[in-house]
């Protein structure tokens, strides 16, 4: 039953934005740490931003121009992404993962494409 469902994505000219959501179930969102992940075709999946309770972090390449968030009481993580470029396309995904049971556990939602192109 847990579920992480991603929505926002789309078509956006280079330079503009958009706003990725992720809501989840069936987990204790609080107590997780949340990613988001992109994978453009061909190539390999990376991260993009975590937030923690206490830290965000941002890859290189979006710093500046991406901010991730969350909305605990909704069992949500937002990433806003701005100044938009054509290598932001990519199917982007969350990730909730927490070893609050003594291991790591990950789970993955299903991706939201965005396009960024003229």
């Amino acid at each position: 039953q847990v579920q992480l469902v991603e929505s926002g994505g789309g078509l956006v000219q280079p330079g503009g934005s958009l706003r990725l959501s992720c809501a989840a179930s069936g987990i204790t969102f609080s107590s997780y740490t949340m990613s988001w992940y992109r994978q453009a075709p061909g190539k390999e999946r990376e991260l993009v931003a975590t937030i923690t309770s206490a830290s965000t972090n941002y890859a290189d390449s979006v710093k500046g121009r991406f901010t991730i968030s969350r909305d605990n009481a909704k069992n949500s993580v937002y990433l806003q992404m701005n100044n938009l470029k054509p290598e932001d396309t990519a199917v982007y995904y969350c990730k909730a993962f927490s070893k609050s049971r003594g291991y790591p556990v990950n789970f993955w939602g299903q991706g939201t494409q965005v396009t960024v192109s003229s």
